[in-house]
């Protein structure tokens, strides 16, 4: 997957949030910068991620596949326009419409206020092909993949990585095996 595919029009989605392919070539490539990866610019690209709960596409299709078919059926039900697409999701913060995509993975499409980036979308919760997880769990693992790399992780490492992104030190077991699962995952 090319780390640099810019999402077409009129999508809004973060791949490095939603879609576990992405985010694993997104490691790779860091990896592959050599030892000493610019600290300031990943950590500015991993606060993208934000710090909420998510759903995290792991699925077969393609970040171009998703955007084609989702594109393909807003096309064909006429509602690839902006106000037609409004209409039809709605603009209230609970607004949203699902759609299922060949794998029957499930995709929420909400209404985005921008002219040209108006649908934004992102995997439903309990969607096929999807798993759910904390913003900074993810965010700590991949830096921690990135930057420390290890086999054998330690909550010391845990710890380093994390001060990096300014998040508090791991306390409790539970946090520490979520991080730890999140880079085994990182790592197949």
């Amino acid at each position: 997957m090319n780390i640099e595919f810019q999402i077409p029009e009129p999508f809004q989605f973060n791949p490095l949030k939603h879609h576990l392919a992405y985010i694993r070539e997104y490691t790779s490539n860091k990896i592959s910068e050599g030892d000493n990866p610019d600290n300031k610019i990943l950590i500015k690209e991993l606060k993208h991620i934000g710090t909420s709960v998510m759903d995290v596409y792991s699925g077969k299709l393609s970040v171009k596949r998703i955007c084609m078919e989702i594109k393909k059926y807003l096309i064909s039900e006429k509602l690839i326009e902006r106000l037609a697409f409004l209409e039809w999701v709605g603009e209230k913060y609970k607004d949203y419409r699902i759609v299922t995509l060949s794998d029957k993975s499930c995709w929420m499409l909400k209404y985005h206020k921008d002219e040209s980036r108006f649908v934004h979308m992102f995997p439903s919760r309990l969607s096929p092909h999807t798993f759910r997880v904390k913003a900074n769990t993810l965010k700590s693992a991949i830096l921690y993949y990135i930057i420390i790399g290890k086999d054998y992780i330690t909550r010391s490492d845990l710890n380093h990585s994390r001060s990096l992104l300014g998040l508090s030190p791991v306390k409790d077991t539970a946090d520490t095996e979520a991080i730890t699962a999140m880079i085994e995952i990182l790592r197949v």
